[in-house]
């Protein structure tokens, strides 16, 4: 497949995560010698496990791998990699704390899968390949020097503002001191909450223009990351993958989940690829909720995301809750909220439950004008269980990704 990048595949770089229990962690690092400059300690996760650290003076900078170490068996529960930003009051921690079990409530809620983020513990990452990192966000000034000391060129936020004002990150501050460093740059490229598939979708194409963009202008290792980098950062980077480097979107996945456990929103990377090649057109969809019992009836997900709702009509006539959108061609999910209560509509299709045992009602859109059924075929490969771009597709997107607008 012609492709706008054709770099090795390989990433012999090591890991930098880790599973383990599933409570709230207490890392203290123990076996210390502070007359060593540079050491290997281990970190105290709770009371069942230690895993070696690396230790310059008295900071912790970051987990090492040691020969012989095993991963946890249970991918959904995972404590990420810290790299320790500096000290900071007991109360300070547990207000993040606090925010951090809201934050993961929401978002396993959101994703349909058990993810955590710690954001107490500081910056995670892990290099997927050894010119790309996907990690969480920045939180000071200095843990950009920390990333300038891997190789990093290029740092790519995908946050909005209020993802930032949440945990307190001074952006701006960060944004200064990476200006004033001369030799990296940070760029960002907003898409809302990790939680909403559609913004991802219609926000891909330019999105991967900048990142392309910066790539080629930087060199280096390139930084992507949102606030847990555990969704949209990971999408966007596979996207990357799939598009510039002629990866298979199935073999980018699996190597992505490989060095990171985390949650891609793939049906919004299929259908962002097949509304390049096929067009965005909108099709007129009906949503309904059977019964007179109830006083009110909304609807979360669809096109508008996971952190929004929107309420259905009643029509006293048919006793029907009904709902009208234009939606573009493409796979949603959904969930309706009736009195309070989120619960699916046995009427409407049902997806299979996921490892966690979540499931959502979903509709697929199809434009089914005549004239269309070369685009409808190739919308239906791409959204299939393995999807891959011929010769003359990898050229037309390339082609437009050359001539998208950067984003700001």
């Amino acid at each position: 497949m012609n492709c706008l990048q054709n770099l090795p595949r390989s990433s012999g770089l090591p890991l930098r995560s880790f599973t383990g229990n599933s409570r709230k962690p207490s890392p203290s690092v123990v076996s210390l010698n502070l007359a060593i400059p540079n050491q290997i300690a281990f970190l105290k996760i709770g009371q069942c496990y230690s895993v070696p650290v690396l230790v310059r003076g008295s900071r912790v900078v970051e987990l090492v791998e040691l020969p012989g170490m095993t991963k946890f068996a249970d991918q959904r529960l995972s404590i990420v990699a810290q790299v320790v930003s500096g000290p900071e009051s007991s109360t300070a921690k547990d207000k993040d704390a606090g925010k951090s079990d809201t934050y993961s409530h929401d978002m396993t809620a959101a994703m349909g899968a058990v993810l955590t983020y710690r954001h107490e513990l500081g910056m995670n990452y892990n290099f997927i390949r050894p010119d790309l990192i996907v990690g969480s966000c920045l939180q000071t000034p200095e843990d950009v020097d920390k990333l300038r000391s891997i190789g990093v060129k290029t740092i790519f936020c995908l946050q909005q503002n209020p993802d930032l004002e949440y945990f307190g990150v001074d952006i701006d501050a960060i944004r200064e001191y990476a200006n004033k460093c001369g030799d990296i740059e940070h760029l960002r490229a907003e898409i809302s909450r990790d939680f909403d598939a559609f913004d991802l979708r219609l926000r891909l194409p330019a999105v991967i223009r900048k990142l392309n963009n910066a790539i080629n202008r930087n060199g280096g290792v390139t930084y992507i990351h949102c606030t847990a980098g555990l969704g949209r950062a990971p999408a966007v980077a596979l996207t990357y993958m799939f598009w510039v480097q002629c990866y298979k979107l199935t073999d980018a996945f699996s190597l992505l989940m490989s060095k990171r456990p985390c949650f891609p929103k793939l049906d919004a990377i299929k259908s962002a690829t097949a509304d390049i090649l096929t067009g965005l057109k909108k099709t007129p969809v009906t949503l309904t909720w059977r019964g007179d019992n109830c006083t009110t009836v909304e609807l979360s997900g669809l096109d508008i995301g996971w952190w929004q709702r929107i309420p259905l009509k009643f029509d006293k006539e048919r006793g029907l809750w009904t709902l009208q959108r234009e939606l573009p061609e493409g796979h949603y999910e959904y969930k309706y909220i009736v009195d309070g209560e989120w619960i699916c509509n046995e009427f409407e299709p049902i997806t299979s439950p996921n490892k966690d045992g979540y499931v959502n009602n979903y509709v697929e859109v199809l434009d089914e004008t005549p004239g269309k059924i070369a685009s409808a075929a190739i919308r239906k490969r791409l959204s299939g269980d393995d999807p891959d771009l011929n010769s003359y597709e990898g050229v037309i997107i390339g082609q437009f990704l050359e001539a998208y607008a950067d984003v700001e």
